[in-house]
This record gives structure tokens, C-alpha cells and sequence, in this order.
């Protein structure tokens, strides 16, 4: 039986699109399958493989039949809004497991509805803990990048720039909330190191005078 193959690198990041760029992040095993344990197994800058986006259907099948889309919008409603599968990817999904035994589909109108079979729980079983492994990683990362970005946005500017600034002055600033925003989560430890890194900063800022008129060059 020929399968069609799905890629993995074609999930959106809607966290990217509000000013926290970077790569997307999720974990991808060896030749995009064999993911191994829970939500710290990810690694930042790599996708859901194609394995475990397999599975991760299947389980959202398993608590429901679903359309496409209705998988689209449940992943990103896990991930509060920052990793959102295209339908380049979703549908693909769908029609290989499909071929494999492990759902069928039916017309619901123009659309076609998804349900799992017995063949597909028996397979999710088998691999249940990968399962539940890659959407616990989806929803911690998806609440820590939603936590920043409410941090990032608190005072309600938006990121915008402050009148009166030159360029470099409002790119470091929001270089600097960005940084902070990526450590909330971080170790107490970890958290007063920056902490006393910022009250350097904040001392050697004090310490610049009107009359400290620099040369850029």
C-alpha cells in the first residue's frame, strides 16, 4: 500500500507573528519519528515530527470524530494560539491514516468527518505515552509563550516605539523585555542573576549624564 508522506515543517507559529520570532518549538526525533518522553524532550528550533503528529490525531480522534479543520483549530486552542498546523500538513495526515486502517472518513456535507477505528486505538494505545507526551508539550509551551507575550504587552504599548527615542534605544528596549519575557519561567536561581544583571544595567545607565553626548561612530 503506497502512503503519502506529510511534512513536519510546515506548522505555524502564531507567537512568531506577535514579535516572539524565532524558530518553532517543538522536538523532532531521528528521521522525524521515535520521539522519546515527555514535555522537556523537545527541543527548541525543531518541529512535531511526522510520527508524533500521527499519534497526536489520533488521540483528538479518539475523544471525538473531527473534520480538518476542527484538528487545526483543537491544536491551536492547546497551545493557546502558538502552534497552529497548516492544512498541508493536517490532510495529508488524515489520508495516511486513512490508507493505514486507522480512521475512516464519511461526508458530513462538503466536508469529510474523521473518526478513529479500532485498528487506530489499538495503535495509539501502543504508543499512548508518546501521545500524551507531545500535547503536554504543546500546552506548556503554548502557556509559557503565552505568559510572556502577556508580560511583553502588560503596559499596553504594544511594543511600539517611544516617542523622542532614537532606533537603537527602542530596539533595546524591546531586545531587553523580550529577554526577561523568555526568562519568567526560569529557575529561582537563574531568575536573580537576572535580576542583579538588570540592576547593573539600570546602575551604569543612571550613571550616563545629559552630558555624556557619545559619538555613535
Amino acid at each position: 500500500m503506497h502512503h503519502r508522506h506529510c511534512h513536519p515543517h510546515e506548522g505555524r507559529f502564531a507567537a512568531g507573528r506577535r514579535g516572539f520570532g524565532g524558530p518553532p518549538p517543538f522536538g523532532r526525533g531521528p528521521g522525524g519519528h521515535g520521539f522519546r518522553g515527555g514535555p522537556g524532550s523537545f527541543r527548541t528550533g525543531r518541529m512535531i515530527g511526522d510520527g508524533e503528529l500521527r499519534l497526536v490525531v489520533l488521540a483528538l480522534l479518539a475523544e471525538q470524530p473531527r473534520h480538518g479543520y476542527d484538528i487545526i483549530k483543537a491544536l491551536e486552542e492547546r497551545s493557546h494560539g502558538a502552534y497552529s498546523p497548516s492544512p498541508g500538513v493536517v490532510y495529508p495526515t488524515l489520508t495516511y491514516l486513512d490508507e493505514a486502517g486507522h480512521v475512516t472518513a464519511s461526508a458530513e456535507g462538503n466536508k469529510k468527518v474523521y473518526a478513529i477505528t479500532d485498528a487506530g486505538r489499538r495503535h495509539l494505545e501502543e504508543h499512548r505515552e508518546t501521545a500524551d507526551g507531545v500535547l503536554a508539550a504543546i500546552a506548556a509551551i503554548g502557556e509559557k509563550m503565552a505568559k510572556a507575550r502577556a508580560w511583553f504587552y502588560r503596559e499596553g504599548d504594544g511594543g511600539a516605539d517611544i516617542p523622542g527615542a532614537v532606533p537603537a534605544m527602542n530596539e533595546a528596549r524591546r531586545a531587553l523585555k523580550m529577554a526577561i519575557a523568555e526568562k519568567l519561567d526560569a529557575s529561582p536561581g537563574t531568575q536573580e542573576a537576572v535580576a542583579a544583571v538588570l540592576r547593573d544595567a539600570a546602575d551604569a545607565i543612571r550613571a550616563l549624564g545629559p552630558e555624556d553626548d557619545r559619538d555613535p561612530a
